[in-house]
């Protein structure tokens, strides 16, 4: 599924190194379910923050509304439910935004060729969702917010040293195009940055992956908070580190 600002004193202090006073933000995340999307409604709720966060089906609406957060449901892969989210946001001023929905597709090893409806599948959440979404979530962002989206660094080509599950790495080489683009159009207006999770257990990443999700998601709240709007545009690791395009 789908998945932004003058620099604020809070940001100014972190990347100083003097530490951060907590206000209360209004946040949304797009794709929040399950996974990484829940959890930073989880993490962001458990710190006081207002959040809005969507979900395709009842059972992900519920788990959010657990949370204490605002659940709007929305299928980034269709096109009457993508346009009808500006309703809803009608009237936010959204601190933070994060477009988190996406699936993997496949799991090639090589060049074996997707089928027309995998394709399909994959390119439309992960990278239509955005272009249809972002649209509208764009009046609903607060003066010098950020806009991020859950990238990774597979859709690296720099870094990319094998061909593995190829369209799902073609789809988030897109995602960071639209990224890339958005940070163009809202110049002076949001920070827009790419974000690499790092390989994190979740349904998608495995039991075998390296990091918690509660730890993923921690370190990319983190780095939210410190972006400044002269990163806008950039592809960074969960840390902060910036990665190759």
């Amino acid at each position: 599924m789908p998945c932004l600002f003058a620099l604020r004193p809070e940001r100014v202090a972190v990347a100083r190194g003097r530490g951060r006073t907590m206000r209360h933000m209004n946040v949304l995340i797009l794709g929040a379910s399950r996974g990484i999307g829940l959890e930073f409604v989880r993490q962001y709720r458990a710190d006081g923050h207002r959040v809005t966060g969507t979900a395709r089906d009842e059972a992900g609406l519920q788990r959010l509304r657990d949370l204490g957060a605002t659940a709007l449901r929305l299928d980034v892969a269709d096109v009457a439910g993508a346009s009808a989210l500006a309703w809803p946001l009608d009237g936010e001023a959204f601190d933070v935004a994060v477009f988190n929905a996406g699936v993997y597709g496949p799991r090639t090893t090589g060049l074996q060729p997707p089928t027309q409806a995998e394709f399909d599948a994959v390119m439309h959440v992960n990278v239509l969702g955005a272009m249809r979404v972002l649209p509208q979530v764009e009046p609903a962002l607060a003066p010098g917010a950020v806009l991020a989206v859950i990238s990774s660094r597979m859709g690296s080509m720099g870094l990319r040293a094998n061909p593995s599950g190829w369209l799902y790495r073609a789809s988030k080489a897109a995602l960071n195009s639209v990224l890339k683009d958005a940070s163009l159009a809202l110049a002076g207006r949001a920070t827009c940055v790419a974000l690499h999770p790092g390989w994190v257990r979740t349904d998608m990443g495995g039991e075998g992956a390296d990091l918690d999700v509660s730890d993923s998601v921690a370190a990319m709240r983190r780095t939210l908070a410190a972006v400044t709007p002269a990163q806008s545009g950039a592809f960074l690791d969960h840390d902060g580190t910036p990665l190759g395009w």
